[in-house]
């Protein structure tokens, strides 16, 4: 029963996976990234994204693998969006699989299957399974990780709870005692391991750990265990320090993120009001750790704690603790399952005819089928609009095409602001025979992201010795950057050239600029 959520979370993550091949600009930076040396990707990360560099070294194997085997064979060779994504499928997948086996575990196989297809059905489960970003494997290891959790303290309780999911009514095993066994280190290792690792891959998978706390505390587990639990947590935050130590020089990473987004504040705050709803349905209690105690504090204390920190510096967007969809599915499928199943019998009454009997227990029988259907109807829109490229801020595959449709050759080219270069990552063909008037260094050799520029009065001078420019920039009502270069960029082009052509695409606006007189003439348009 584990591998129907796990097979329809695949199914759902392969449709329409190419997304009409549009890749966003964080997407790019995978890509960029991941095609690196690992010498170059290695100094890059001492400068920049430390934080992903797991996520960025795992994506190079891939690469290596995929660029030469799957990637021609799919027809994927030009545009990277199948070999970005698929990692992200498949870890959703194994995080399915993990919720349903995790709902099993606390509340019965039923609850389990409802538990691993509510997750899969989530539109944001959909969202990141198609996402070329490390979000999709963390949310699988923190699932993974509160299995071997739950595992670990089933193996360290008493003997007479250490079984998860016992018979109602089932003798306790041979030779039980109920005396608290000696924790068992392997069960342990593996619950670090894992945490350990999503917590690599994504700094903020640390605020499972407070959840995986509260459920210990509130299962009342002996002292050997919480003891060992803590002993766990304790080794995985000492081995994360120094990680977490060095990225805080990277911090203005963050500096882009502003108040949280309401419509995100929303959903979490709708999922978690559902959430504690669904809670409210009794469950019995299976084994050392009750459902309620692991699933409600992993919906909500690590949005919760985010949503904290956000308060004293902003840091909050929900993929970071996309994990917490894992809290809410638990409880959703545990309450489903406690549904009244249909019944094929009724009240048979010598008065009713037996067509009528018929009838009705047809009509039971259909009701949770069509209400499933109705829930998977009303949710296709959603869906459709996940795998379209206007579900995301930019389209990256967009703008290099309108700049190759746009431009001519030995056209000046400028990117406004400098981190909208991370637009030319994904099909540097597109921009061939074009001068990136600004670049001083490139990503690679510069060790960063996007190059560095030269300073305002250099690209100042470069703008007036060209004739037509390209400009690929963001859309109209964008704040505006007002370092010197992209000063510079901006009062050149109104007082020396003239716009000719605007392309608006998905979360940009090409436009190209001639030149207004000068040494030679003028451009053309």
């Amino acid at each position: 029963m584990v591998w129907i959520p796990a097979g329809l979370t695949l199914i759902l993550g392969l449709w329409g996976i190419r997304r009409q091949d549009a890749v966003w600009r964080d997407e790019a930076v995978t890509y960029d990234m991941a095609h690196r040396g690992l010498p170059d990707l290695w100094a890059t990360l001492l400068h920049v994204d430390v934080v992903h560099g797991l996520y960025y070294a795992l994506m190079h194997g891939w690469f290596a693998v995929y660029d030469t085997t799957l990637g021609p064979a799919l027809g994927d060779p030009a545009g990277p969006a199948i070999g970005l994504r698929l990692p992200s499928v498949a870890a959703m997948a194994a995080a399915a699989a993990g919720v349903a086996l995790l709902g099993r575990e606390l509340a019965g196989r039923r609850a389990g299957l409802c538990a691993g297809l509510v997750f899969a059905l989530i539109p944001l489960v959909q969202q990141y399974a198609q996402e070329g970003r490390s979000y999709a494997l963390v949310c699988a290891l923190v699932v993974w990780a509160s299995y071997a959790l739950l595992r670990a303290a089933a193996r360290s309780a008493p003997d007479r709870r250490a079984s998860l999911g016992p018979r109602p009514g089932a003798d306790p095993p041979r030779g039980a005692t109920g005396r608290t066994p000696r924790p068992r280190r392997a069960p342990w290792l593996v619950y670090a391991a894992l945490t350990l690792t999503a917590c690599l891959l994504h700094e903020f998978a640390a605020l499972a750990l407070p959840a995986h706390g509260a459920a210990v505390v509130l299962a009342r587990l002996p002292r050997r265990v919480r003891r060992s639990w803590a002993l766990a947590a304790g080794g995985v935050l000492a081995l994360l320090a120094p990680l977490a130590v060095f990225s805080t020089s990277q911090s203005d990473q963050l500096s882009w993120l502003l108040w949280p987004d309401p419509r995100q504040l929303l959903t979490f705050a709708a999922l978690a009001a559902l959430g504690c709803l669904c809670a409210r349905v009794p469950v019995p209690a299976r084994g050392p750790i009750g459902l309620r105690a692991l699933a409600l504090p992993l919906l909500l204390l690590p949005t919760v704690l985010l949503l904290l920190l956000s308060d004293l510096e902003p840091a909050y967007v929900e993929r970071y603790v996309l994990y917490y969809l894992a809290g809410f599915a638990l409880v959703a499928g545990a309450a489903l399952a406690r549904l009244p199943r249909p019944s094929g019998t009724g009240d048979v009454t010598g008065s009713r005819p037996r067509w009528g009997l018929r009838l009705g227990s047809l009509v039971r029988q259909a009701k949770w089928p069509l209400a499933v259907v109705a829930l998977l109807a009303a949710l296709l829109p959603v869906d459709i609009h996940l795998r379209s490229p206007d579900s995301r801020v930019d389209d990256v595959t967009a703008v290099a095409r309108a700049v190759r449709q746009l431009s001519e050759p030995g056209d000046g080219l400028l990117f406004a602001p400098s981190r909208r270069r991370i637009w030319a990552a994904t099909r540097p063909q597109d921009f061939r025979g074009l001068r990136d008037l600004a670049l001083a260094r490139g990503p690679v050799a510069s060790r960063t992201l996007y190059g560095t520029e030269l300073s305002g009065d250099e690209i100042r001078a470069r703008m007036l010795a060209s004739r037509r420019i390209v400009v690929a920039g963001d859309p109209a009502g964008q704040p505006l950057d007002t370092n010197d270069q992209e000063l510079a960029k901006r009062a050149t082009l109104r007082s020396a050239f003239t716009p000719c052509e605007t392309r608006t695409v998905r979360g940009a606006r090409i436009t190209v600029y001639a030149r207004v007189g000068g040494p030679g003439g003028g451009g053309h348009c």
